[in-house]
């Protein structure tokens, strides 16, 4: 199931994918027009956090919209929505892992690392597919993209077992950990350099998870202008997602709606010869098979 998130005659809406159109089924909009179930969240955060139970709701819905006399009125076609990212606002920080592929870290100049790196991005820092993106100019002259498959969780938890690890998980979207260079070394601490706004898109769709049952066997492939920059593979992840979930949460307790990014391969603008950074009229995009392509211009 392809979920996304836009905002529909200035209101903030949600839905599934209609198969084979360039549209959304608006199931708000269905919900309240005929009253299929007797409860139905209000935001995406709010369904993620009832699991498969949320999809079923939503197969219901658009079923009931499709047996309507007019399924039309149900759907919005994408040329009339303004993208939003799937989670709009996630409950913390977003959660990103650092080197999690070995021949970035030796790009950036370092060795793979024996545990886990981990740091965050301002939720304020979340921005959405086709969203025209600030270069920041007056805080930064070495803005990077970062393409990654990014998780999403589904229920919350504490001190979770790896074993347990994927009954956590509701899906999976895009990330382009967008970071300023300059500002992240600067500072030593990632956080600065990793929050300016607009530096985490997300999307298009969030994608659940029994789409995607192997999330270690999925391309992942970031373009610059159409220039390849990064094609790679999940698989050589140093650090799983049930190794991720489950040593994060020993520390933090995992939410409903959480967002976390699961490191970028080789192929960054930092680490080419000489470094490029991203300039304006510069296009990115971050494709992953069996999601999609996030594309963000700059």
């Amino acid at each position: 199931m392809k979920l996304l998130s836009f905002n529909y005659n200035n209101q903030v809406r949600f839905g599934l994918k209609v198969k084979k159109e360039e549209a959304v089924w608006d199931v708000l909009a269905i919900q309240e027009q005929l009253a299929v179930l007797p409860e139905f969240p209000q935001t995406m955060v709010e369904g993620v956090a009832k699991g498969l139970d949320f999809v079923e709701q939503i197969r219901k819905l658009v079923e009931a919209a499709s047996k309507d006399e007019n399924p039309e009125q149900f759907k919005r076609a994408f040329t009339d929505i303004t993208w939003l990212a799937p989670i709009p606002r996630t409950p913390k920080n977003v959660i990103c892992v650092g080197k999690n592929y070995a021949d970035h870290a030796a790009e950036m100049g370092g060795v793979a690392p024996e545990d886990l790196i981990v740091f965050t991005k301002s939720p304020l820092s979340i921005a959405a597919d086709e969203e025209t993106l600030p270069l920041h100019a007056d805080k930064t002259d070495s803005l990077d993209y970062e393409g990654e498959l990014a998780i999403v969780i589904g229920k919350g938890g504490k001190d979770i077992p790896k074993s347990l690890a994927y009954d956590y998980v509701f899906g999976y979207t895009i990330a382009n950990d967008i970071s300023a260079r300059d500002v992240q070394y600067r500072h030593q601490q990632f956080f600065l350099g990793k929050s300016l706004e607009g530096t985490c898109p997300l999307g298009p769709y969030l994608v659940t998870k029994d789409e995607l049952p192997d999330p270690h066997a999925l391309t992942i492939v970031t373009k610059v202008n159409d220039q390849i920059r990064q094609n790679a593979s999940t698989k050589d992840m140093l650090f799983k997602v049930d190794t991720l979930i489950s040593t994060i949460s020993q520390y933090v307790t995992l939410e409903p709606g959480d967002v976390i990014l699961t490191g970028t391969p080789a192929g960054v603008g930092k680490g080419m010869t000489p470094p490029t950074f991203l300039k304006s009229g510069d296009v990115v995009k971050v494709s992953v098979e069996g999601i999609g392509t996030l594309v963000n211009r700059f």
